[in-house]
């Protein structure tokens, strides 16, 4: 794959049953080797409510689910890219600390 742009899902999981946070995207990710790069759009656009609801998860951990239509996921860091809406999706790195079933993909 080169290249995919679609609708995806970031999901906050605080283990591997409770999500508490589900965010509908549209990606561009782009391959190159090993190396990727993915840019998301929030759609739509999240309210008041809904936005402090993200800030504050993104305050407690920026590791999303990044499920895609297919049902297949990833770990992926999130950055804010400075206009309202648009983020910078990174490959998570494993944290080898973090105790088992916590903030990892959940089961499918």
């Amino acid at each position: 794959m080169d290249s995919y742009e679609g609708t995806a899902t970031l999901e906050w999981w605080a283990n591997r049953s409770t999500c508490l946070g589900r965010l509908h995207v549209r990606v561009a990710v782009r391959a190159a080797g090993d190396d990727w790069t993915c840019e998301a759009t929030l759609e739509p656009p999240l309210a008041a409510e809904d936005r402090e609801s993200f800030d504050f998860l993104m305050q407690l951990d920026p590791h999303f689910t990044l499920r895609f239509d297919d049902a297949s996921a990833l770990l992926v860091n999130v950055v804010e890219a400075g206009v309202e809406g648009r983020l910078s999706l990174t490959a998570a790195e494993a944290d080898t600390a973090e105790p088992t079933g916590t903030r990892h993909v959940p089961h499918q």
